[in-house]
């Protein structure tokens, strides 16, 4: 049956193209919405760029004021877009919201007006936000996620990959370095996969060469003074150090290394690239833009970006303060070959030749890390870190965030690599509070 579907602000700013993904059901979007939008045109974030193109999409169509009467038909296959004006809250809605004049709740009078006068079709409000969808089914109303973009299965994102074998094939490992990968009888090996051979007595940490296609053995590697401490910071520097890699995800909790390990690998292969980038999107605390923080610009940023100048601390540390390594690294930061800025200062620059590392990359959208990627020029890397299970935003979650949907969509290709790092390195404390408290 054809559905209506009533399309909150969040979901736009998520997405602008979101209107197009909803196949051949009608959409309806609340006049308090473009109000909302309004709100955020001007900036250099993405919702602002999503905001600015959907406003001029909506205008563009709107000229024959059929938008807000008939609808206009979004293409073949699709349905008609409508924006429809807020009514009057009826009893139940005055008696259950307090507030008359806030927007969520000029959404639901509008999908509660629509459902009552509603015969032919289903009327269901989208929205990112959790609280409105259970105002919502409070109020009898059908409420969903925006699921464009979810990944429904995120196990091979987090799942440890260790796999028993015989004795002879770990054996033929460290004697040639490598083997067939028709030997391990695996299904579904991917480019790029890394994983940790068992006999039952002793292990063997592999990864499937996509380009030379083998199985062969990861060895210890060290960048810039780091030292892997476990096999899945192996599995990191080996996918880091990799020039055929050009694409990398890591994801794991606090501590367990992806941001001190990529900045290692790419100090290590400074003279390799031009640039050197970290970067990180600023989540503002308590809903609270920078404009509220004081101090400069720069100052307004530095409480943001400081662990990623830890993480260059640690590396001075582990490299001598007085040592040509750690002269290196200021040489780099003097000459701004080594560039640490909030990502919206970075978003719309071409990346060409650079290592770009993108911290906390759990906080952005799908579309934010598409339009990233997008912009990376010939002999340029990146690699995104984050932890799927501590999102800042309050519009993404363990399924929906960039960092998930990107290493899902990626897997198989060849020129990307992801790993799950598990145990924490920062001290014994560290990793004993995680487990207990």
């Amino acid at each position: 049956m054809k559905k209506t579907f009533v399309i909150d602000t969040n979901v736009i700013l998520h997405d602008y193209d979101a209107i197009y993904k909803f196949e051949e059901n009608d959409l309806v979007i609340p006049i308090v919405v473009l109000e909302e939008l309004d709100k955020f045109k001007k900036g250099n974030s993405i919702i602002n760029f999503n905001a600015r193109q959907i406003m001029r999409y909506l205008d563009k169509i709107s000229e024959d004021n059929s938008l807000f009467a008939d609808g206009i038909q979004l293409g073949e296959g699709l349905g008609k877009l409508f924006i429809k004006l807020i009514p009057r809250y009826d009893d139940i809605l005055n008696t259950s919201l307090s507030d008359t004049e806030y927007a969520d709740n000029k959404i639901l009078a509008l999908v509660k007006e629509m459902a009552q006068n509603s015969k032919e079709q289903e009327i269901i409000l989208v929205t990112k936000d959790v609280n409105l969808r259970l105002k919502a089914r409070a109020l009898g109303l059908k409420a969903q996620d925006f699921k464009s973009g979810q990944v429904e299965n995120i196990t091979h994102i987090t799942q440890k990959n260790k796999v028993q074998t015989d004795t002879d094939i770990i054996t033929n490992l460290y004697s040639k370095g490598t083997i067939p990968p028709e030997l391990l009888k695996i299904d579904g090996i991917f480019p790029n996969d890394y994983f940790i051979l068992s006999d039952g007595n002793s292990d063997a940490l592999v990864t499937y060469d996509a380009h030379k296609k083998i199985i062969r053995l990861v060895k210890q590697k060290t960048a810039y003074h780091i030292k892997a401490r476990n096999a899945e910071q192996k599995f990191a520097l080996d996918a880091l150090l990799n020039p055929n890699i050009e694409l990398v995800s890591l994801t794991g909790k606090a501590g367990t290394g992806k941001t001190l390990l990529a900045l290692a690998a790419a100090l290590e292969q400074a003279n390799d690239f031009y640039q050197i980038m970290l970067a990180r999107p600023i989540v503002a605390l308590s809903d609270k833009d920078l404009g509220y923080l004081p101090g400069s610009a720069k100052e307004k940023i530095r409480p943001y970006m400081q662990p990623l100048f830890d993480n260059l601390t640690v590396i001075k540390q582990n490299c001598g303060i007085n040592s040509r390594y750690t002269q290196q690294i200021d040489d780099l930061l003097k000459d701004e070959k080594l560039l640490i800025e909030p990502l919206a200062y970075i978003r719309g620059r071409s990346i060409s030749k650079a290592f770009f590392i993108v911290d906390e990359a759990q906080n952005l959208t799908p579309h934010e890390v598409k339009t990233i990627i997008t912009r990376a020029g010939e002999g340029t890397k990146i690699v995104f870190t984050g932890d799927i299970d501590q999102i800042d935003s309050p519009y993404l979650d363990d399924r929906s965030n960039g960092l998930t949907y990107l290493t899902d969509r990626m897997r198989g290709e060849d020129l990307f690599a992801h790993i799950n790092l598990e145990k924490g390195e920062r001290s014994e404390l560290a990793e004993r509070a995680s487990k207990k408290l």
